[in-house]
């Protein structure tokens, strides 16, 4: 067990940490405020999505919904179009969830103490401990995969750090270090490091702030701490999706979670579409005369186009299907198919629509 730093040699740590964060941190939206809001909806898009594709979302998103109350009113689709193309869109339906409950039971304020913020859809406690520690200075200490990685190298904790033990530690090294009197600057200053300085591969160890403390560090160990996660095996897929389209120009749209769950397509609008293996076009074709009644329908390749989702190694097969008429059933719709983007849609329906506009189709 390593030892525990002296108090003195803690707030050395401390000072040190929260001085090189107020110097050197980056310029970023969320941080010019304190409105629990504005870091709330942050923290969400965060999660598992790196800044830079976050940056011009979080703006967007918040020139529509300033507070949690036009963000309440507002219907589901329009959550999601403004949400289309940064994924993981489940987060967006709890972001709308909890801004709901943030409105009609919390005076549409984000709620200051611990347990009722736990209890907003979406909200763990990782996000919870940096809302509250940013917006109300609630000493709470936030563990994520970056904090994770620097503490395990300051107290050079060897393995795996998700299994239980270790991250049982790293939880209570977090909220050891923490410093009481900015709970907020602290927290994102270790975020930063983990960020910026305490990278997984060549940490730039000659101007980190926390050196000094840091065993690994000291014991040469920073590139075997912490330990590579074992990582899921990757899974193939294909997925062959029609773009019907009549002489109009107009296509069809279906929302149908049965055929690839939650995870392609989040259950959103997209094209007709379904996991094929051996002979796309002929089970498209068996799909098509199932779920639409087109039969005998003629099916035109258009480019392939590649998609990851978490393990997921997905290759995305567009057919153009010239039709008299679009059938007209529940829960689909037709439009043309310029105006797609008007419409809530992933990213893998968005690559589909651009074999369309290949020139093979023109």
């Amino acid at each position: 067990m390593t030892p525990r730093l002296t108090a003195r040699a803690l707030k050395t740590f401390q000072s040190r940490m929260l001085g090189w964060f107020r110097a050197h941190q980056r310029d970023l939206p969320w941080r010019r405020s304190r409105d629990p809001y504005r870091i709330w909806v942050a923290e969400v898009m965060l999660q598992q999505t790196r800044i830079a594709a976050v940056m011009p979302y979080y703006e967007r998103f918040l020139a529509r919904f300033p507070n949690a109350q036009s963000l309440a009113r507002a219907p589901e689709p329009e959550v999601l179009k403004l949400w289309s193309g940064l994924g993981y869109y489940s987060r967006a339906r709890n972001l709308h969830r909890a801004a709901k409950i943030i409105v009609t039971q919390h005076n549409g304020q984000f709620p200051r103490e611990l347990n009722a913020a736990l209890e907003l859809p979406g909200i763990g406690t990782y996000t919870a401990a940096a809302v509250l520690s940013t917006a109300y200075d609630v000493p709470r200490a936030v563990l994520d995969g970056n904090v994770a990685r620097v503490l395990a190298r300051i107290k050079a904790i060897h393995g795996d750090l998700r299994v239980q033990k270790n991250w049982r530690a790293l939880t209570a090294a977090a909220q050891d270090f923490l410093a009481p009197e900015a709970p907020g600057d602290w927290n994102q200053a270790l975020m930063e490091l983990g960020e910026v300085i305490c990278t997984p591969q060549s940490p730039r160890c000659a101007v980190c702030p926390a050196a000094g403390h840091c065993r690994a560090f000291a014991e040469g160990l920073t590139d075997e701490i912490p330990a590579p996660r074992r990582k899921r095996a990757s899974v193939h897929m294909k997925i062959a999706a029609a773009i019907l389209r009549d002489p109009g120009g107009r296509t069809l749209l279906v929302q149908d979670p049965g055929a690839h769950d939650t995870v392609l397509f989040s259950r959103m609008w997209q094209f007709p579409a379904v996991e094929v293996t051996r002979n796309p076009k002929a089970e498209l074709r068996a799909h098509l005369s199932k779920t639409l009644s087109l039969a005998k329908i003629s099916l035109e390749a258009l480019p392939a186009a590649r998609h990851g989702v978490t393990f997921r190694n997905i290759t995305l097969l567009p057919f153009l299907a010239k039709v008299r008429a679009l059938p007209k059933l529940p829960r689909t719709r037709i439009l043309p198919l310029r105006h797609l983007s008007k419409l809530p849609i992933s990213s893998a329906t968005r690559k589909i629509a651009a074999a369309a506009v290949h020139p093979m189709t023109r």
